[in-house]
């Protein structure tokens, strides 16, 4: 299986990190599969379904058939979800009254531009902490001796 996981993200022209994050599972689960020290979970198999409909279960899990099942476009959503940095989204602010008769009343979709995930970062600061001072310095010797200093 892992043969066919490789094809699949050769098919969509990523890199093994860039697959990785496109189909939620971290890089070293996915280096794992590659190298066989782990097998696919079910888990992964879900996560490439997910992200791309058009791949046959049946051909991923067990080798037989075609590894799309449509084969009606040769760029695959996931390839053109990849060359974009807007995603499609759904507007719920439609007025299904407004529309007139006869008119779809599907959702329309509008684009949105992704933002960046901020990582939180917290600071701490600790209060009420007394000051320290040094009251002895001692340096040892390869000799087995040592000094001792003290401030002033």
């Amino acid at each position: 299986m892992k043969d066919r996981i490789r094809k699949i993200m050769e098919s969509q022209h990523m890199s093994q990190h860039n697959f990785a994050q496109f189909i939620g599972v971290s890089t070293a689960a996915l280096s794992s599969i590659f190298n066989g020290r782990t097998k696919p979970t079910l888990n992964t198999v879900e996560a490439i379904r997910s992200k791309l409909p058009d791949i046959s279960l049946e051909w991923l899990v067990f080798g037989t058939g075609d590894m799309l099942m449509h084969n009606a476009d040769t760029q695959s959503v996931a390839a053109k979800a990849a060359n974009t940095d807007v995603e499609p989204t759904l507007d719920f602010e439609l007025d299904a009254t407004a529309l007139p008769d006869g008119a779809n009343e599907e959702p329309i979709l509008k684009s949105v531009e992704r933002t960046p995930k901020k990582s939180a970062k917290n600071d701490v600061k600790i209060f009420n902490k007394t000051h320290r001072r040094i009251t002895e310095i001692r340096v040892f010797y390869d000799d087995q001796t040592y000094e001792s200093f003290t401030p002033k």
